[in-house]
């Protein structure tokens, strides 16, 4: 990361890599308005149910969160209102092209803020089946102990 680019993350969606397998993701802009902006540098956005969704020539992200501004009053907005995101054609067609094959969606992974905007890391992802967290949770667990096992040797203990 150069020192002209700044990154502020804001929300990650953790869910996310236990329950789909991540197939390519991809940067988006997204349209806010109003008070949106502030509230979500007060960390006040869930993510963790949302996904992205064609509608026309546009993607949008649907049932994301961000809470009304405290002192926001009448310029507040809906909190789960889709919101418009920005992507160019190129990367546009090749998410559409993918949501077509099934079993494919379009998830939120993080949400940050670079140069000043709000920036949504989106994943073209397809869902995990149960035997693929379980046998995910036993590896995890096997590098777990292996490590501890080798600190052990390394340490003398």
């Amino acid at each position: 990361m150069s020192e002209k680019e700044k990154f502020q993350i804001v929300t990650v969606n953790r869910k996310a890599w236990h329950d789909y397998h991540i197939l390519e993701s991809f940067e988006a802009g997204l349209v806010l308005k109003g008070t949106e902006v502030k509230s979500i540098r007060n960390s006040q956005v869930s993510i963790k149910e949302s996904y992205a969704q064609l509608k026309g020539n546009d993607l949008y992200i649907v049932n994301m969160h961000i809470a009304p501004y405290q002192f926001g009053n009448r310029f507040n907005l809906e909190p789960k209102r889709d919101r418009k995101l920005l992507l160019n054609k190129r990367e546009l067609n090749k998410i559409r092209g993918n949501i077509e094959t099934k079993g494919v969606t379009v998830i939120p992974l993080r949400l940050y803020f670079k140069n000043g905007y709000a920036k949504l890391e989106i994943a073209l992802a397809k869902g995990k089946k149960l035997y693929d967290k379980r046998r995910d949770l036993t590896q995890r667990a096997i590098k777990r102990e292996a490590e501890r096992e080798l600190k052990n040797k390394i340490w003398g203990r």
